[in-house]
């Protein structure tokens, strides 16, 4: 008969190979955030700092939604009605921005967007996608959670699972971009991008106010 030690590790590793899946299969998409990530991988600023902000955001509600945030949230849906509605403004206004640099090919070189960017203007920049996106609280605090519970006492371990999925695909992410950066270093790549960036804003923009 396997030994409880060897059962135990088993199920340990089941519950964090399902949180990484799951994980997965919410984080791996194209929003906000992800985009975000991208442009500013692909620009080679702050990637470490937008990395690790998304990712410590990430870990910090995962933990909250395992923890019960979710649940002590669901009597207060003002509060969320409020987060939709100052997410959506957000998105609105970064949108408009990236749509003005589609239509303005002059500044359109990697060398030159963003000039006057500080860290302090990534990092409140990528705070606030991060914190003022309802999507991000669905899946991290609203799903995780209460999925994470459904494994019982190996709840834990498939919050790990899900956090250590959060951390690689952020990494990836963010490094990753640089790969692409030959292709970007055409202004017309650019110009697509921007345009897809303001697309994907107004989308879900429009997904919020009309959920809300």
């Amino acid at each position: 008969m396997p030994s409880v030690e060897r059962v135990n590790r088993t199920e340990h590793l089941g519950a964090i190979a399902s949180g990484v899946l799951f994980g997965l299969s919410l984080i791996v998409a194209v929003g906000p955030q992800n985009t975000f990530v991208l442009v500013q991988g692909a620009r080679r600023r702050h990637v470490t700092l937008v990395v690790g902000t998304c990712a410590v955001s990430g870990l910090s509600m995962i933990v909250a939604g395992v923890a019960g945030a979710g649940a002590a949230l669901a009597p207060h849906p003002a509060v969320g009605r409020g987060l939709v509605v100052v997410g959506a403004a957000f998105l609105v206004g970064y949108g408009a921005l990236a749509l003005r640099r589609a239509m303005r090919p002059a500044v359109l070189s990697p060398g030159s967007r963003a000039p006057s960017q500080t860290w302090r203007v990534a990092l409140l920049t990528c705070l606030a996608f991060t914190w003022l996106n309802p999507g991000v609280y669905v899946d991290t605090v609203f799903l995780v959670g209460p999925v994470s519970h459904s494994h019982g006492d190996q709840a834990w371990w498939f919050a790990a699972g899900a956090m250590l999925a959060s951390v690689l695909w952020f990494v990836v992410l963010g490094y990753g971009a640089r790969l692409v950066s030959r292709v970007l270093s055409r202004p017309r790549a650019w110009r697509v991008l921007d345009a897809g960036v303001a697309a994907v804003m107004a989308v879900t923009a429009s997904r919020l106010l009309l959920t809300a």
